[in-house]
């Protein structure tokens, strides 16, 4: 062990997440992994050499005692408030935590999500290849479930694996419409009623969690818009279900593998780390592009 942290206070659905576990819905198993992946990376970025891992955290924050030795901490996602020892810091950021240091996340003005990266690797097992949290699913972390005030959470010497690329600043303020490309069920819904769905707004309720979002039809754009004579088949995050109900979901990191409720498109790679920090109550507008386009703006972030 080269240094400890204990978790002081822990907002809901505060997890350990990492680059996840793709590749296993056939065995019902999501991929989990960070909301905003883009903001993920960036706090490794800030802390520099780091474990692929991370805690998450939601717009409550969080607050983390440094127990034992020392451990260098970046953080980026949303905008909150960050102090050590009662001291202000810069956001996003990074310190090194010592022993007897506190470090406290407290709510902003914008963003869902948040990430704290250490110089160590976490000292929790890896299960089915990652240490991501599945609450569903009760893998991965600690137990497989939230973190939680009086937690202790050891890291192991050594530096881990490089940080991955991020951008250069978080995507909480990025503008103008989410971008999706048509889903497979599109053509199931009449002219008009795609027509409305990108000339629309709809709005972020406060029903959202790692598994999905909740929208509210308030221009009542799929009003009599009910499909349901549909065979369950494979989903991804991204995807945007319309319940039988007329209600819009966007199924997000810990979905379920299989869905019935038809798809009226998918939120693109590029964007789904901004839709993921658009907060209850905020407006959001989505914009159609192509499968290509959506593929060049995906390399384009990889550079």
């Amino acid at each position: 062990m080269s240094a400890r942290i204990r978790i002081e206070r822990a907002g809901p659905l505060c997890t350990i997440q990492d680059l996840g576990r793709p590749g296993l819905l056939a065995h019902g198993i999501s991929a989990s992994g960070p909301m905003d992946r883009s903001a993920h990376d960036l706090a490794g970025v800030q802390v520099g050499t780091a474990d692929d891992a991370s805690i998450e955290f939601t717009q409550a924050g969080v607050d983390v005692l440094a127990e034992a030795g020392e451990v260098p901490v970046g953080w980026a996602g949303g905008a909150f408030g960050v102090r050590l020892n009662g001291q202000p810091l810069s956001w996003p950021g990074r310190c090194m935590l010592v022993a007897g240091d506190q470090l406290s996340i407290t709510p902003g003005p914008a963003g869902n999500y948040g990430y704290l990266r250490f110089g160590g690797v976490f000292d929790v097992p890896d299960v089915l290849g990652s240490k991501a949290t599945s609450t569903r699913a009760r893998i991965g972390g600690l137990s497989g479930r939230a973190l939680q005030a009086g937690d202790v959470l050891d890291f192991l010497s050594g530096s881990g694996r490089p940080a991955a690329e991020g951008p250069a600043a978080s995507n909480v303020n990025g503008i103008g419409p989410i971008r999706f490309i048509w889903g497979i069920h599109a053509e199931r819904f009449d002219p008009a009623v795609r027509r409305a769905f990108v000339e629309m707004p709809f709005r972020v309720t406060a029903a959202m969690d790692r598994m999905g979002v909740r929208l509210t039809d308030e221009k009542a754009v799929f009003a009599g818009a009910s499909i349901l004579s549909l065979v369950s088949d494979p989903i991804m995050p991204g995807d945007i279900q319309i319940l039988g109900d007329g209600t819009p979901i966007v199924l997000m990191r810990d979905h379920q593998p299989t869905g019935g409720y038809p798809r009226i498109g998918t939120i693109i790679s590029a964007d789904l780390d901004r839709f993921a920090q658009i907060r209850p109550g905020d407006s959001v507008a989505f914009a159609p592009v192509s499968v290509d386009h959506a593929h060049r703006l995906l390399r384009s972030r990889q550079v």
